[in-house]
């Protein structure tokens, strides 16, 4: 059999988009992955389908498999002639132990890659507004390890050595002996009043900073409970943090936001919340699948030359839509003459991507709306077409034939609640551990309160900031008795995003 190859990937520190573009396009090819606590978990969702995913752990004293056995599970795996990617936290050469792992893929005679990573000691104090090297207060850096191998019979750090040239020491791993640290660098010169900095989870939106001083640190750090992960930084360039402190203070950092839209429209908005500082929780409580019968929508594609108007009310609608006209082997020329609206920026959107002029995008995304920008083109005699969900509001349908218009209400998808289980969600809530939960429609809402008994809602709310995308997804929260508490003006996932950042800021 022929033997596979390994690369041994630097995750970076945590933050997914400090992942190299090498160390993605390894991951999305690999047949397995062995992964670290340090490695975020959401990189995975770039392997590709089918791909074996293998946590071994590493956390602290908390070891899921020894380092002896993760060595050999790699060369196992390479010897079956897969491809292996070892995704380790950081940089894999930097106090990850992939020298030592390289050192046994060279033994078995396995093929290798090194990936280099970004690593969490420059990163995490950069993102803690930390520059490790300043043009007046340090010209040098120091990385060390702050668990030297314990079957050492003596330290490898020259303790003594630290305290000449005075540059930014940084350790690594080093919680448990913070204690120890300190004491050294005092006894070997360091000023009591030398600033420290303890940064844990850096690049993450749960990111914490403690700063102090040689003197203070240990007492401070117990007094907030800090815990591991934990980066270890001392020297005179801590003191810029304050003036540098970029990340913590984006609008919406460290809030853990709910995010219950469909799946395949979740990212991008979770990318928004990111850019602002927060930690998204994708749970969808709506999912989009084809509708149980073509036949209706197909009748009306048959006969598109017929309509005056095409309504599309969503990015969904746009989607299923022509994806069924290309199934009938049908193209966009069947749209001539065929004006068309769009309810919504992100709905024309999708419909100027496809190369299709959009007649009309009215200035607010509802029904009503609509029908006041079509009430100033005529309603009277026109046939209308609308491709929609199954279950939506009537009032464009009903008005239009109350104006005189002639209309083909036809579901070019349907929406459906996922088999998520409540039960992680309940668990979340009762543990407070969501700040916001955001609403993008009124499904959302009502799927999202079908998870629980009515009397539960109150309860596993409390606390809870409800941010709704417009006034009908609110008025359906409401009737469920949830109180809502951010609504934008206009009613987009980018609007959404700025009031909430305005509404914490206030607060």
């Amino acid at each position: 059999m022929t033997t596979g190859k390994v690369f041994l990937v630097g995750a970076g520190p945590g933050d997914p988009g400090l992942m190299t573009v090498k160390g993605l396009e390894a991951l999305k090819e690999a047949d397995a992955v062995i992964y670290d606590f340090l490695a975020n978990a959401r990189l995975l969702e770039n392997a590709r389908p089918g791909a074996e995913t293998i946590y071994v752990g590493k956390k602290g004293s908390e070891k899921t498999m020894e380092q002896e056995e993760i060595n050999r599970l790699i060369i196992s795996l390479a010897q079956k002639g897969k491809m292996v990617v070892r995704l380790k936290g950081g940089d894999p050469f930097i106090f990850g132990r992939g020298g030592e792992e390289a050192e046994e893929l060279v033994a078995a005679g396995i093929p290798f890659e090194i990936v280099p990573g970004v690593t969490s000691a420059t990163a995490a104090p950069a993102y803690a507004g930390i520059p490790l090297t300043h043009r007046d207060l340090a010209s040098s850096v120091t990385f060390i390890t702050g668990q030297e191998n314990p079957l050492k019979e003596r330290s490898n750090i020259a303790w003594d050595r630290l305290s000449v040239g005075r540059g930014t020491l940084v350790f690594l791993m080093g919680w448990k002996n913070l204690s120890l640290i300190t004491s050294k660098l005092l006894e070997n010169g360091w000023a009591a009043s030398t600033p420290v900095a303890l940064v844990r989870w850096g690049t993450m939106t749960k990111q914490k900073c403690l700063s102090g001083t040689l003197g203070t640190i240990v007492a401070l750090a117990g007094e907030q409970e800090m815990r591991p992960p934990v980066i270890i930084v001392v020297g005179d360039v801590v003191s810029l943090r304050e003036k540098l402190n970029w990340f913590e203070t984006k609008p919406l950092f460290g809030k853990r936001i709910l995010v219950t839209r469909a799946l395949e429209q979740a990212g991008d908005f979770s990318k928004l919340l990111e850019r602002n500082g927060a930690e998204p929780i994708t749970f969808p409580t709506i999912k989009t699948v084809a509708p149980p019968d073509w036949k209706p929508l197909d009748k009306a594609i048959k006969k598109l030359s017929s309509y005056d108007w095409a309504i599309f009310t969503s990015v969904n609608g746009v989607k299923y839509f022509f994806e069924r006209l290309y199934k009938l082997d049908k193209d966009l020329r069947e749209l001539k003459g065929v004006k068309i609206c769009a309810i919504g920026p992100m709905t024309e959107k999708a419909i100027k991507k496809l190369g299709i002029k959009v007649d009309l995008t009215p200035k607010e995304y509802r029904a009503e709306a609509v029908l006041d920008a079509l009430g100033k083109r005529r309603i009277k005699g026109k046939k209308f077409l609308l491709a929609r969900a199954m279950q939506a509001r009537e009032i464009i349908p009903q008005e239009i034939k109350r104006l005189g218009g002639r209309i083909d209400v036809v579901p070019s998808y349907k929406t459906i609640r996922p088999t998520k289980e409540a039960g992680e969600l309940k668990k979340l809530l009762t543990e407070g551990g969501v700040d916001v939960i955001t609403f993008t429609s009124s499904s959302t809402v009502t799927n999202f309160a079908s998870m629980f008994k009515k009397a539960e809602l109150p309860g596993l709310l409390k606390g809870v900031t409800i941010a709704c995308i417009g006034p009908i997804t609110a008025d359906t929260a409401k009737e469920y008795g949830i109180q809502v508490d951010i609504m934008p003006k206009d009613y987009t996932i980018p609007a959404l995003t700025n009031a909430m950042a305005e509404y914490f800021r206030k607060k």
